[in-house]
């Protein structure tokens, strides 16, 4: 697979949801002892109240990375996660009851904004996304997998979050990452969209499922495809790809050129699908289309995937 230049340009990820990151990661320092908040006045915290992100209202904006003492107010988050370095300073990322978000609500000095909305507004600075992304999709793990899936007795935090221990069978358990193929395919000048039920009115996005177990990415896009639409894919490319903290996967965004285009639609998985014209999506971009048909916003890797098309 090649990738394609323009999409991953440092200004095209400014409006991708999660993609850029300040985070340095330090696996080094999970080995030993891992600084704590306790000991480290000028870190930097990353506050939830459930799965529910605080921000901290800044000048022509907002901000995720909170001073420890800004958690003072709802007591000691737990847990309490090490995610490494931003600017040198240590990161954190900790967890309240979803009650909490009431102690923060009414203060203008802070917004409680869930994770998908500070994405779709472009709440916080995009380098602060990827941090963002990182520290829930941790917290989410913690949340559930708080017992061994070897022996089913209770597991232990370790390496700063990074890792459960099993202190009954000595199972170490992991964080994982969901991988997940997204893909604009193309016939021609046209390209598939598609939507489900649950989508807003009016919106078609590329087709997408999860990765299966000893399956290449490129064989994934073809067998999605196929499955939701009837059509075979040839050519694969790798586009560009998004974390999507909901609740830990990686979007693989590519391109497939299709060998036909006739269609045989799954209606389990879509409430309709159809080729659209190269001038039929810049009117979906424009949000002009006659139909009121549109797009996924900007923060999506499908916006990034279908604009890469129109502007051929």
């Amino acid at each position: 697979m090649t990738a394609s230049s323009p999409a991953s340009s440092p200004a095209s990820l400014d409006r991708l949801g999660y993609a850029r990151s300040l985070l340095e990661r330090h696996s080094a320092e999970r080995s030993g002892p891992t600084p704590t908040l306790a000991d480290a006045p000028d870190a930097s915290l990353l506050l939830f109240c459930g799965d529910v992100p605080v921000l901290r209202v800044s000048e022509g904006g907002a901000t995720c990375l909170l001073d420890p003492a800004d958690a003072a107010r709802a007591g000691a988050p737990a847990p309490e996660l090490f995610l490494g370095r931003v600017g040198g300073r240590p990161a954190f990322a900790g967890a309240l009851p979803a009650d909490a978000a009431a102690l923060f609500a009414d203060d203008p000095a802070f917004r409680v904004l869930d994770a998908r909305s500070v994405a779709v507004e472009g709440a916080v600075p995009a380098p602060e996304m990827g941090v963002l992304a990182t520290a829930k999709s941790l917290l989410g793990w913690h949340a559930r997998h708080g017992f061994c899936a070897n022996c089913g007795n209770a597991t232990t935090l370790s390496c700063g979050g990074f890792r459960r221990d099993c202190a009954s069978c000595g199972t170490e358990h992991f964080p994982r990452t969901d991988p997940v193929v997204i893909m604009l395919v193309t016939h021609g000048e046209s390209c598939l969209l598609g939507r489900q039920a649950r989508f807003a009115p009016g919106v078609y996005s590329c087709l997408a499922g999860f990765l299966e177990p000893g399956e290449t990415i490129e064989d994934a896009v073809r067998r999605e495809t196929f499955e939701e639409a009837g059509v075979r894919v040839g050519a694969v490319r790798y586009h560009l790809s998004q974390p999507w903290p909901f609740p830990s996967s990686l979007m693989i965004g590519c391109e497939g050129e299709a060998q036909g285009d006739a269609l045989v639609l799954d209606r389990t998985e879509l409430e309709d699908a159809r080729w659209f014209t190269r001038d039929e999506v810049r009117l979906m971009l424009d949000r002009r289309h006659p139909d009121g048909l549109m797009t996924p916003p900007p923060m999506a890797i499908a916006h990034s995937l279908v604009r890469t098309f129109a502007e051929r």
